[in-house]
């Protein structure tokens, strides 16, 4: 092939340009991976001197309390006594700005991480890629939630087959299991999640695992249609709490009420009292199904047929999963009656 001078000439004034977008794409590199290298290093310096700083701030309010302890024989003037208790205020200030520069800082993987991904670092180091993470995570619930209403739909009343059965309880393990891992990124993002609704989806893990390994037989077809309809309302309610929760949130972060990694979840907290106590009789009424799935499990454990440990299993975690919601539930709900009687009676 016969090439003109012309467009000879023109290769190699191509050929030029991009010989020098290459040498300062090369340039750029360079700096960017040097900016990394200090990048590094400042987040070494920055954590060691926070926990150095942690550590003197504990020596310093054992000290503290032990001025207080001794108050009577030191003679502390009031003066003094104000300066303590000013101290105290701004330690726990600084423990509180300290938590949020951590947000920001790489830290080490819980256990489960550990396990999981290995010494994998998770943290996200800007705001934009945490709340692009939490998004996600939130889009992800809402999506599988539709899911599993659909699939649990079909399996109640339009097929009977132990193998789509197990492809439904094998999803739910796979959602449950991805679901503590993703939470457990967040809550190193610096998500206030508590600690029993990141609990039950460990056990809600190990119950799907159970019912996924329940093999066919009179017993499992005599609590297939309970569980089935179980799952279906609980769908249902996840995608209530869904869509509400996450407008509240959204409303309550605008008005710097709420942090901006707070999650929903399937339950109910105190941030929901205003807007959100509508939701609690479906809460209650799930929270005894569990319970009522307990029962029927128990009385089924006791029936002379009964010959798999899959019974025992799922009857135990229904009845931990009720306790642990339910006791959950009702906790922040005498507390919050408890703080308005407070405030009523301040007023």
């Amino acid at each position: 092939m016969l090439f003109s001078p012309s467009g000879f000439s023109e290769c190699l004034r191509e050929w030029e340009d991009l010989e020098r977008d290459y040498q300062h794409i090369q340039d750029t590199h360079r700096l960017y991976k040097q900016k990394l290298e200090e990048v590094t290093k400042l987040q070494d310096s920055c954590s060691g001197a926070i926990a150095r700083q942690r550590k003197k701030l504990k020596e310093l309010t054992v000290s503290l309390e032990e001025c207080k302890e001794n108050h009577p024989t030191t003679k502390l003037s009031p003066e003094d006594v104000d300066a303590i208790a000013g101290m105290e205020g701004s330690i726990r200030e600084r423990a509180d700005a300290f938590s949020e520069m951590e947000a920001f800082l790489p830290k080490k993987n819980g256990l489960y991480l550990t396990l999981v991904l290995g010494n994998v670092n998770v943290t996200l180091l800007n705001k934009l890629s945490k709340f692009a993470y939490k998004d996600e995570y939130e889009k992800f619930k809402l999506i599988l939630t539709v899911i599993l209403f659909v699939f649990s739909f079909t399996c109640r009343f339009l097929f009977s087959y132990r193998a789509l059965d197990a492809l439904f309880n094998f999803l739910l393990v796979w959602y449950y299991c991805t679901l503590t891992i993703r939470e457990s990124i967040l809550i190193t993002n610096g998500s206030r999640i508590k600690g029993w609704w990141v609990f039950q989806h460990y056990l809600s893990t190990f119950l799907s695992g159970v019912m996924l390994t329940w093999p066919e037989g009179a017993l499992y077809q005599m609590f297939r249609n309970q569980f089935l309809t179980y799952c279906l309302y609980q769908s249902f309610v996840q995608f209530l709490q869904y869509y509400y929760q996450s407008g509240c949130l959204y409303r309550l972060r605008a008005l710097g009420e709420r942090h901006n990694m707070d999650l929903t979840v399937e339950g109910f907290q105190s941030w929901m009292w205003r807007g959100l106590t509508f939701l609690l009789p479906f809460l209650f009424f799930g929270h005894f199904w569990q319970l009522y799935n307990s029962i029927t499990l128990f009385k089924m454990f006791q029936l002379p047929e009964c010959k798999e440990w899959q019974v025992a299993m799922c009857s135990c975690s229904y009845m931990v999963l009720f306790m642990g919601n339910f006791f959950t539930t009702l906790g922040v709900v005498y507390q919050k009656y408890m703080n308005n009687q407070d405030k009523s009676k301040n007023v």
